[in-house]
């Protein structure tokens, strides 16, 4: 069984919204699996999912330009792995959810990459060209992110927002990586 870790922080709902999306595409990958970890609630025990997994997807709402600080508390921790080379080959790949349509994501995106390059993890892309026809909120890769996923969610409940094309895209990122993980690590 391949398992993909999701660790990330959401500070309002939505993007746990879109890892749960991301975990119902990891799902969809035969025979995958993916654990959510909320990184402010880790412990012994979410350390050893991250040890144990096959691919590890990193996600923060983008604050103030990149990663929340309950993320980068979570990547500062993991100098104690990256010193051991513990992830070294996993798969890795990276979601992130602000309020506005550009919202400086990319630099969010590229945090979660360096992250994982110098853990010498694999980086996977979403491979989803952007839509021929922007601005579809029901449009798979919306925002146009070839890095990492990107989710935009409005001022409104999580119930409400990301859109559907967006919960799409989280689903279809997550299929993509639980498939790299699997014959890379199958």
């Amino acid at each position: 069984m391949t398992t993909v870790v999701i660790a990330f922080h959401s500070g309002y709902g939505h993007t746990r919204r879109v890892a749960e999306a991301l975990a119902e595409g990891v799902g969809q990958a035969q025979g995958a699996r993916a654990c959510l970890l909320p990184v402010e609630e880790i412990d012994d025990e979410g350390w050893r999912a991250l040890k144990e997994a096959d691919a590890i997807v990193f996600g923060s709402p983008t604050y103030m330009g990149g990663p929340s600080a309950p993320f980068k508390a979570f990547a500062d921790a993991s100098s104690k792995i990256w010193m051991t080379l513990g992830w070294k080959d996993k798969v890795a790949g990276g979601f992130t959810c602000s309020g506005q349509m550009s919202g400086d994501k990319l630099a969010t995106l590229q945090a979660f990459a360096i992250l994982a390059g110098q853990h010498g993890m694999i980086w996977v892309g979403t491979g989803q060209p952007p839509p021929s026809e922007p601005g579809d909120p029901d449009a798979v890769n919306r925002l146009g992110s070839w890095l990492g996923l990107m989710a935009q969610a409005d001022n409104v409940p999580p119930e409400e927002s990301p859109p559907d094309g967006d919960l799409e895209s989280a689903r279809a990122y997550g299929c993509r990586l639980a498939g790299f993980a699997s014959r890379l690590h199958g």
